[in-house]
């Protein structure tokens, strides 16, 4: 069974109410105000089947002026829109509003329909059709099927009822129900003994009973107590259906018209929408920079500053890229159309669809910016994706990071990773806990950067293996978590652009400098501890002539990589032939007697205590001996 949505627009008192009142046998009206005046003042739902089994949920939007931002959030999830117009009366104001408001939010599919043909006589009909099919010549609804009814008789309504099913079997697409669920709340109220309920239509995605979900924008995570779908109670509600669903955790004070419910992390708000803005061509106003606006996205209303990113105005029928400076935060998906208003006097001028829902301050035209969004507004979901993989390009971006961005799922997002990774356009880090993500622009960059700054390291430090790689990491990837760096440079390794010697980068060519100085310098070192054997000479009281220290320290760090000197202790080394002669001797003692102390160590090797000792210590650390007992005593490890 598919699941439509159906909206209801038209100038006030031209009969939506009741003809959905013929449709169902229910009456939208809710509020006692309503049914006094006799006009629609908030959404009312309500819905009926339809002869093939698919349910169709209705809405019933506001026709007065002063209640279109109700109207533009009952446009929310509408699969098809029956326009209502008055036999009598014709197209109006508020019609023609509506009328724009559903081309600016992309409702297509649309049925005409000419309401109260019981009170007009049939020349008086055809004349009122001739006219409305002359102004809608060049609209989306030119071609629209017309519908002669009344509602208050039931005439022609068998006829509606053949061409909603005809249009909603054969042309509306089921909703994706496999991605993230989507709910822009349009109501919020509190039942005795249940708490507060929401209503909205499921715009994408399912939702379950028990789901942990998140209330944007406030914060809150809400766990799912139950659901109704059309009054029924259901274990889970899909894309496509109108639904009501008692929270826990969250108060109806809290809540507002606009908040949205997604899954925790899945959306991120934003107090900055980047846009493409088309001004309608009936507006009366021209955009200029700055100008302040009424924003309506989902069922959001709030108010905003249009920064006009390429054009110095926009006019009647133009369009442009616009920055919407909002003045509170809201959360929307790429791809989400609006509407905006005019400040003062509420009129719509136009409206579009937002090409980045969480963008950064962006200057006026800026040839960069410009070409972004030209790429954002004609690309495709992993088009975005690689757009935000190439702005961490210094600290790498996780999908879940990137599923929050864009209000994307997982799988979808994981989806995008995967072809652009095919296509050579980014990398892909498994990690435990996530997977990041760095664009192959990146990576050259950085390939060259590093390269570049080793070479020059090497230039000026030729008795060392290379770079720190903790330095290199402060240098080009400060944000960068170690464990993702270490990736970063194992790839590079690979692919042979850097050489690894310890905890050391370089060039893959580079070799140590072993020329005179170094020659000079280890000779004088290895001299020293030959002479010194299990004395024991401190390196710091070696005298290197006029060879600064700093170069005898390279190369004594050199000769410790290489394996030839080992560190005993504090400014304490030696041959590593010598260490290597003593721990075979103790091992040899311990195999004798269990137990060897610094002075037997000592007497051994007939040297100081001051010396016995750091080698007694240098073998608990190489795990040939440990410590049992005295401070003195060893016994095999």
């Amino acid at each position: 069974m598919k699941n439509i949505i159906i909206g209801t627009a038209g100038h006030i008192d031209h009969g939506k109410t009741t003809l959905i009142k013929a449709l169902t046998g229910r009456n939208t009206d809710r509020w006692e105000e309503e049914q006094k005046r006799g006009i629609t003042i908030d959404l009312g739902f309500t819905y009926f089947d339809l002869p093939s089994g698919d349910r169709a949920g209705i809405i019933d939007v506001p026709g007065h002026e002063r209640f279109i931002n109700n109207m533009v959030a009952g446009v929310v999830g509408m699969d098809l829109v029956l326009l209502v117009i008055a036999a009598d009366e014709g197209i109006m104001p508020q019609t023609r509003e509506h009328m724009d408001i559903l081309h600016l939010l992309g409702i297509e599919k649309s049925i005409i329909v000419l309401n109260k043909c019981d009170i007009v006589d049939e020349e008086w009909l055809e004349l009122v059709e001739e006219e409305v099919r002359e102004e809608l010549k060049g609209t989306f609804l030119e071609k629209a099927p017309v519908c002669k009814v009344s509602a208050a008789t039931g005439q022609g309504l068998e006829e509606l009822i053949q061409v909603i099913e005809h249009m909603t079997s054969d042309e509306v697409v089921a909703k994706d129900v496999n991605t993230i669920p989507r709910l822009p709340i349009d109501r919020a109220f509190t039942l005795s003994g249940f708490g507060t309920i929401i209503t909205g239509t499921l715009v994408s995605g399912t939702i379950r009973k028990e789901d942990t979900l998140e209330m944007y924008p406030i914060g809150k995570e809400c766990k799912i107590r139950s659901i109704q779908v059309h009054g029924q109670d259901k274990k889970e509600c899909y894309a496509g259906q109108r639904v009501a669903i008692n929270l826990s955790n969250v108060k109806k004070k809290e809540i507002q018209r606009g908040c949205v419910l997604a899954p925790p992390a899945s959306m991120k708000n934003t107090d900055l929408l980047d846009v493409k803005m088309n001004i309608l061509d009936s507006s009366m106003r021209v955009l200029t920079n700055h100008t302040r606006l009424h924003l309506f996205t989902g069922t959001s209303e709030i108010l905003c500053r249009a920064v006009l990113l390429d054009k110095e105005e926009i006019g009647p029928g133009e369009s442009g890229y616009v920055q919407l400076r909002l003045e509170d935060e809201i959360a929307v998906r790429r791809g989400d159309k609006f509407v905006v208003r005019f400040y003062s006097p509420m009129e719509t001028i136009g409206g579009g669809v937002i090409l980045e829902p969480n963008p950064g301050v962006k200057r006026r035209f800026q040839q960069d910016v410009i070409e972004e969004l030209k790429r954002k507004e004609s690309g495709s979901s992993a088009d975005v994706i690689e757009l935000h993989i190439k702005e961490h390009g210094d600290t790498m971006i996780t999908s879940a990071e990137l599923a929050k961005l864009t209000a994307l799922s997982m799988d979808e997002v994981n989806q995008d990773i995967e072809e652009l990774k095919e296509n050579g356009q980014i990398y892909v880090f498994p990690m435990k806990k996530d997977t990041f993500t760095w664009h192959a622009d990146s990576k050259r960059g950085a390939v060259q950067a590093i390269v570049k700054s080793l070479e020059f390291y090497e230039k000026e430090n030729p008795y060392r293996y290379g770079m720190k790689k903790a330095e290199v990491q402060m240098t080009h990837f400060k944000g960068m978590k170690p464990n993702v760096f270490d990736k970063v440079i194992e790839l590079l390794e690979t692919e042979g652009y850097v050489k690894r010697v310890g905890e050391f980068l370089c060039t893959p060519q580079f070799e140590i400098k072993k020329d005179e100085t170094y020659n000079k310098i280890a000779k004088t070192v290895l001299g020293t501890f030959e002479s010194a054997k299990y004395d024991f000479a401190k390196y710091s009281e070696i005298d290197f002539g006029k060879t600064q220290r700093a170069t005898a320290d390279d190369i004594l760090n050199v000769l410790l990589v290489e394996g030839k000197v080992v560190k005993i202790a504090e400014d304490m080394y030696t041959l590593t032939e010598y260490m290597e002669e003593a721990k075979n001797i103790i091992r040899e003692k311990l195999a004798e007697d269990p137990v060897i102390t610094i002075a037997q160590v000592r007497d051994i090797f007939a040297t100081s205590r001051k010396s016995a000792k750091p080698i007694l210590e240098y073998m608990d650390s190489i795990k040939v001996t440990k410590k049992v007992g005295a401070e003195s005593e060893r016994v095999a490890y």
